[in-house]
């Protein structure tokens, strides 16, 4: 493949134009209802960002395809985020592995490679993130829950600490939640907050920062049929 970056404007254009079943198919992946590309924004989010996906790829990210359905992805997510209407973000277990990647493009095992070693570079920088918290990945792992709708509801929880400017301050500052406060902000139960103390922080990290692309993606968020 040519180096999508070097595209001259008209080339990319139809380069755009040729693989918008693939955005739409991701779009789709994540928000898991029809969309049509003269109405709804999810599809214009994602045009957008196969486009800067096109901006930043290199060799050394692995399979084009692949890396661009991660951007697409991190970009719905950080929109739905940022919407005051924000819909049902949940785990999705169907899918949780890269190996099933879907689109219509193989990965070798070397590029597959690659991705890898790019997660597993999130991981090390989110171990240093999480020791500055004094949580390590054995007390995480031991400190999550096995149920998706726990997890979810975790997910959701933070999804709505990460919109609070002053919640992420203290947190970033104190390097501890500010439990009373989360409480009242988000109407939790103080017991399941402070149950998934860790678990919570740890996601609080990811979705907090534009690092973590990788990672974010392989836990693979989609978008449930109701507002919470």
């Amino acid at each position: 493949m040519q180096n999508v970056s070097e595209l001259l404007l008209e080339d990319r254009n139809e380069f755009i134009k040729e693989n918008k079943s693939f955005i739409y198919k991701c779009t789709y992946t994540i928000t898991k209802r029809h969309l049509q590309w003269k109405n709804d924004d999810e599809l214009s989010i994602a045009l957008i960002a196969f486009n800067k996906a096109c901006d930043s790829y290199t060799e050394s990210r692995g399979n084009f395809y692949g890396y661009a359905k991660v951007i697409i992805r991190n970009a719905l997510i950080d929109y739905f985020r940022k919407t005051k209407n924000t819909p049902l973000l949940t785990f999705d277990d169907d899918d949780y592995s890269m190996e099933k990647l879907d689109n219509n493009n193989s990965i070798t095992r070397f590029e597959m490679e690659l991705e890898n070693k790019s997660r597993a570079d999130e991981i090390i920088e989110l171990n240093k993130e999480l020791s500055k918290y004094k949580i390590d990945f054995n007390s995480l792992v031991s400190k999550s829950p096995r149920h998706k709708d726990t997890r979810s509801s975790v997910l959701r929880l933070v999804i709505k600490i990460c919109n609070s400017r002053e919640i992420c301050d203290y947190i970033l500052s104190n390097k501890q939640l500010p439990i009373k406060q989360i409480c009242l902000y988000t109407g939790t139960n103080k017991k399941f907050v402070d149950k998934w103390r860790k678990y919570i922080i740890a996601l609080f990290i990811l979705f907090n920062s534009d690092k973590f692309l990788y990672i974010k993606s392989y836990l693979n968020i989609k978008v449930g049929e109701d507002n919470e």
